[in-house]
């Protein structure tokens, strides 16, 4: 069975028939080409597939495209702005937050989600967030880092 949706995904305004049971993870990837957005474990165990959901983080391989019908999504591809680095993006480069990378594009939109609620979070609170998304590669030292250095641009930049 198909069904119809209508999403805006970085931006953009996207509609799409699509089989109704096609996972966010892979309408994105699949039928808009994003492929930022890493498919892991299928299980939602290791947050790859982190998006931006009406501004929230979550796990794009748990939820149904259908379910985004009308929803704004933001995905990696999305956080540059006008060939602008997103300072979450600078800092996972800045301070080595990454090493093979597969976890990044999760990495950033759970700390995005983090970060617009609690623009000022301790090592503990950034730890806590990050519980849902897995590295395999780091000890996640630097990717604390990275979001520290991020945190503290962004406040610099509203001030």
């Amino acid at each position: 069975m198909n069904v119809t949706i209508s999403t805006t995904v970085n931006g953009q305004k996207h509609t799409h028939e699509i089989e109704a049971r096609t996972l966010l993870v892979h309408y994105l990837r699949e039928t808009l080409g994003l492929t930022g957005t890493h498919v892991g474990c299928d299980t939602s165990g290791c947050g790859a597939c982190t998006i931006l959901l009406d501004g929230k983080a979550l796990k794009s391989c748990t939820m149904l495209a259908a379910q985004a019908d009308g929803c704004e999504i933001t995905t990696i591809e999305g956080m540059a702005q006008n060939g602008e680095l997103h300072p979450l993006q600078e800092g996972f480069h800045q301070e080595h937050g990454l090493q093979c990378g597969f976890c990044t594009p999760g990495m950033i939109m759970m700390a995005s989600d983090l970060l617009a609620n609690n623009p000022n979070p301790t090592e503990a609170e950034i730890r806590h967030a990050l519980e849902g998304n897995f590295c395999r590669c780091t000890g996640y030292h630097n990717i604390i880092k990275s979001i520290q250095y991020a945190a503290k641009k962004m406040q610099q930049a509203t001030t």
